[in-house]
């Protein structure tokens, strides 16, 4: 029986995909097999010996030790593209907060209260103050069209906006979800240059921190309207604050409030809505869930940010897992291994990303503990499993 820690509360939706009886399931438990997390912390989290795997029911990982899993030798999986629809949405009403000052105009529409039969003609007296451009016919420009940013392009050009998209390593089922529609970008300066509003959808990491910055700041649109829906560290807040005081930045929409950001006239903040919703939470619970069963139980790998995916239909008697360096000679050492104890090999499966390697074999027959310490002795082997 598996042992699955939550370490927040986790939609029923997903949970239901265990079976009972292979599954133990608690918030409090010592060594589990895997852990299924939202947004707590783990950084400090002692990694217990039994764990194989860490599956994060969201796209962010930075709650996560992402190295001292790989070199321990744990898969940790997120979930890509399943809150993206929930982001999608606020994207798309925060394109109308940005341009009309909905916001604003329902904050001064509550001070007329108490005014009695003057309110109407307060009302017309004062809505002039709160208008604003239409977003049909003006130019949206997506940076990053990853699920998310193929959403948000394809509804704007619903709404009769014009789309330009810049990605340089946009993913093959990204570019078929995408609309011929949409223009392509030929670089990040084009698109910054040409576009009257602009939405964030790339990852954050060393090489996108502060990417937005005075820079691209100096080459935008006068009164652009900016959207960022990705991760607060993108943008430079000391430049963005000078874009908006000489009005190159009409107004600055994110999902990322900081102290600094709050209270500022041109600034909508909006407290991390993005993936609030019921739907959202249940897409990203059961695909969390099933990624993780399909690893615990087939040793399969897909949408992990630390392993390479990997799948192969089983054919043997047993399944043996193997993640390891990614060196000359590893796969040598291990199949030549495997051979000393005249064990065969049906069919094999070898993968590798960056730095680390995934291995399934299907074996006939059965395997000692003494192969699988054989195995775990190599220099360079993480981890070994018998399935």
């Amino acid at each position: 029986m598996f042992k699955l820690q939550t370490l927040n509360k986790i939609s029923s939706t997903g949970l239901d995909v265990f079976e009972k009886e292979k599954y133990d399931i608690a918030s409090e438990m010592t060594n589990p097999d895997a852990i299924l997390v939202r947004s707590a912390n783990m950084l400090e989290m002692e990694l217990q010996g039994n764990l194989k795997a860490i599956a994060r029911a969201g796209a962010g990982v930075n709650n996560i030790p992402i190295d001292k899993c790989t070199e321990k030798g744990i898969v940790v999986f997120n979930t890509p593209g399943a809150n993206a629809n929930a982001v999608k949405e606020l994207v798309i009403a925060s394109l109308l907060l940005s341009s009309r000052k909905i916001f604003k105009g329902i904050e001064w529409a509550q001070t007329l209260k108490g005014n009695g039969s003057e309110v109407e003609k307060m009302v017309e007296k004062g809505k002039s103050q709160f208008e604003g451009p239409e977003i049909k016919g003006k130019r949206l420009g997506v940076i990053g069209l990853g699920a998310i940013g193929v959403m948000v392009a394809n509804d704007a050009l619903s709404l009769g906006m014009d789309v330009i998209g810049y990605d340089p390593y946009i993913s093959i089922n990204a570019a078929w979800d995408l609309s011929s529609s949409v223009h392509r970008a030929t670089s990040l300066e084009q698109l910054i240059s040409t576009s009257d509003y602009l939405t964030i959808h790339v990852p954050y990491m060393d090489s996108t921190k502060g990417m937005i910055n005075k820079d691209l700041f100096n080459i935008m649109k006068k009164g652009v309207r900016l959207l960022n829906f990705a991760r607060g560290g993108l943008v430079v807040n000391k430049d963005l604050f000078e874009a908006l005081e000489n009005d190159t930045v009409a107004c600055y929409v994110t999902d990322f409030p900081s102290d600094e950001l709050l209270g500022l006239d041109k600034v909508i903040a909006i407290p991390h809505l993005g993936a609030s919703t019921p739907e959202s939470e249940e897409n990203c619970a059961m695909m969390a869930a099933v990624q993780m069963r399909e690893f615990l139980e087939k040793g399969h790998i897909k949408n992990s940010v630390n392993f390479p995916d990997s799948e192969l239909a089983r054919s043997g008697d047993r399944r043996v897992i193997v993640a390891h360096d990614n060196v000359p000679n590893m796969f040598g050492q291990i199949t030549s291994t495997i051979a000393s104890y005249k064990i065969n090999i049906g069919d094999m499966l070898s993968r590798h990303r960056d730095k680390i390697g995934y291995t399934i074999f299907d074996i006939e027959g059965s395997l000692s503990e003494e192969v699988v310490n054989r195995l775990k002795s190599i220099s360079g082997v993480r981890m070994v499993r018998v399935i």
